[in-house]
């Protein structure tokens, strides 16, 4: 997995570090790793496709605006994406995702955390050696 919870994070929250050879690849890992605290990913089937496409003025109001709407569909349509692949034009300050999964089902999926907020606390986004780095913070 490109990602790892983090012990330091703040109290009933989720602290994630995610990481991508490529921007869109840490925004994927980091819309991942919130999922896979949901329910584990393992038994998520790619059977629902969802496109994404969205633009902010900065690379932190992209990655929150991107995790955001990923939350509110899971809220709206109890979807869980299991398969996520982003492009993100860092230039532009655009991104472009294409998500798949399947609806939570308690009969087949375990219930892990409940995410009830992404929050902009900690959040970094850095290159270094050509590898991409995220943390992002999400309430429970």
């Amino acid at each position: 997995m490109g990602f790892r919870y983090l012990e330091e994070g703040p109290t009933a929250d989720l602290l994630v570090e995610a990481y991508g050879s490529t921007l869109g690849e840490a925004f994927a890992n980091a819309a991942l790793a919130m999922f896979n605290a949901m329910t584990p990913l393992e038994k998520v089937e790619p059977r629902i496709s969802r496109v994404i496409e969205l633009e902010n003025g900065d690379l932190e109001g992209l990655l929150y605006d991107f995790l955001d709407e990923l939350l509110y569909i899971n809220d709206t349509e109890n979807l869980i994406f299991s398969q996520i692949d982003v492009d993100v034009d860092a230039e532009k300050l655009r991104l472009k995702a294409q998500c798949r999964g399947e609806p939570f089902n308690p009969e087949k999926h375990e219930a892990g955390a409940v995410v009830k907020a992404v929050t902009f606390h900690q959040m970094k986004i850095e290159e270094t050696d050509g590898q991409w780095r995220i943390r992002v913070v999400f309430d429970l």
